[in-house]
């Protein structure tokens, strides 16, 4: 394989002045897409990540069902384990098992195979400011190797602003399907993510810098742009991870 294709993408953005800051089209949450009997369980990553990726699927006009998946995440549900780290340092020490059922790095990713019935493969990933990076790096790999297509759901809410000062905010989803291959109707053709030193855009650094998830600002950005690059950085870290377009 010597590309990949993007055949759809979604994006969602609860913060509506950021939202319209972005370079590409992008709405608030749609609790429409998650089934009711979860809705009053599921966080903002759950939910960002579920607008995002039925987003996709609806662009591309694949079913979520037939689609394996990759859910990345840099703090996956944060807000939840930090709920159930401040229930253990109470006298009593009783946590909720259901949000201890909620807070592992595949909630997201287990909820979304549930709720689109979906038999394919799910993986989940976390790989702090290379999290975006390594989310097209594990794509490339599963393409190449049993080819089809799959979506890539990248996320992170808002983190607790005591945690983290001055980090882990906007919150970000976005979802891509990529095909194996060239494909006649795809958005970006991509090539195998790899380790150099293009530049990452200044007007995005800071804010990669403090939510690394927005790494994937500058790609999607070219998806309706008539000029494009000969590669992109997908992280702000000089020398980072990039990649080629149209090879």
């Amino acid at each position: 394989m010597d590309r990949m294709s993007l055949l759809g993408f979604g994006a969602c953005v609860p913060d509506p002045e950021f939202r319209a800051s972005l370079p590409f089209p992008a709405f608030d949450i749609n609790r429409e897409t998650i089934p009711p009997l979860l809705r009053r369980r599921s966080s903002q990553a759950m939910q960002m990540a579920f607008s995002a990726a039925t987003a996709a699927c609806e662009q591309a006009g694949r079913s979520p069902a037939a689609l394996p998946s990759i859910f990345a995440s840099v703090a996956g549900e944060i807000k939840t384990t930090d709920q159930l780290c401040s229930e253990l340092v109470k006298t009593d020490g009783v946590i909720s098992p259901a949000a201890f059922h909620n807070s592992v790095q595949n909630t997201a990713a287990g909820y979304w195979s549930i709720a689109q019935q979906c038999t394919q493969p799910a993986s989940a990933l976390a790989a702090g400011e290379d999290t975006f990076a390594m989310a097209l790096l594990e794509a490339w790999c599963q393409l190449s190797s049993q080819g089809g297509e799959l979506l890539v759901v990248c996320y992170d809410e808002t983190w607790p602003a005591y945690l983290a000062p001055d980090s882990g905010n906007p919150a970000f989803a976005c979802a891509v399907i990529f095909a194996a291959s060239a494909a006649a109707d795809s958005l970006l053709q991509i090539g195998m993510p790899y380790y150099g030193d293009t530049a990452f855009p200044q007007a995005w650094t800071a804010l990669a810098e403090r939510m690394p998830i927005l790494a994937a600002v500058p790609l999607l950005s070219l998806i309706s742009s008539a000029e494009q690059p000969n590669t992109v950085a997908l992280s702000p870290i000089n020398p980072g991870w990039q990649v080629d377009l149209g090879v």
